[in-house]
């Protein structure tokens, strides 16, 4: 007999005759937010910004330009954006546009200087982005690879209060990323270091209608 088999027999004797675990308490909040519409966005907002993300607010009619000055005060020459990102979000930039190609490696989407998509869901009470590899996201490594990434959410519709909201209306089936803030880490004397594991920086825009 194993050691594994000795440990496992262990447990069975250990648990034998013990009582059905009772059903599990389903009762709990899905939000402890107030159905407010702008206080929500307000709320996603101060979350993100305490993430380190940086916060802009525009219309519809505002997301291009203000894109291309994002861009602009990177010093980016080139951006990456999925095929189906909206073309007028990159009408007022003259970057390169690179195209995600299977193909690419790692070492060629990190020499990419911005990357620009759109998001599944926002997270108002944990300042969290949903990319799920819509047509306006792409892949999850071209989020991950470069150093500066764009995001834009379109509010109201994008936007939910909680993450038992978020799940109804996730797909569980798709390759989910959620991202809260720029990729960060701390060491064991909580030294923190960004950029590790994904973007240094994380640009989010909030599209009012």
């Amino acid at each position: 007999m194993s050691a594994r088999d000795r440990i496992l027999a262990r447990v069975r004797a250990a648990v034998d005759g013990a009582p059905e675990a009772p059903p599990a308490a389903r009762d709990y909040l899905t939000s402890h937010t107030p159905d407010d519409p702008a206080a929500l966005l307000d709320l996603l907002h101060e979350n993100l910004a305490d993430y380190r993300a940086l916060v802009h607010r525009t219309d519809p009619a505002g997301v291009g330009p203000l894109i291309g000055r994002l861009l602009g005060a990177r010093g980016s020459a080139s951006v990456l954006a999925p095929a189906g990102l909206p073309p007028e979000w990159l009408a007022h930039t003259t970057c390169v546009r690179v195209e995600d190609t299977p193909d690419a490696t790692a070492a060629e989407l990190d020499a990419v200087d911005s990357v620009v998509t759109g998001c599944a869901l926002a997270i108002a009470e944990t300042g969290t982005l949903v990319l799920d590899a819509g047509p306006d996201q792409g892949r999850r490594r071209i989020t991950l690879v470069p150093d500066h990434h764009i995001c834009v959410v379109r509010i109201p519709h994008q936007l939910v209060a909680s993450v038992p909201q978020a799940m109804l209306r996730l797909d569980p089936r798709r390759p989910l990323t959620w991202i809260s803030g720029p990729s960060a880490t701390s060491d064991i004397e909580l030294d923190r270091v960004e950029g590790v594991h994904g973007p240094r920086t994380l640009e989010v825009v909030l599209v009012g209608e």
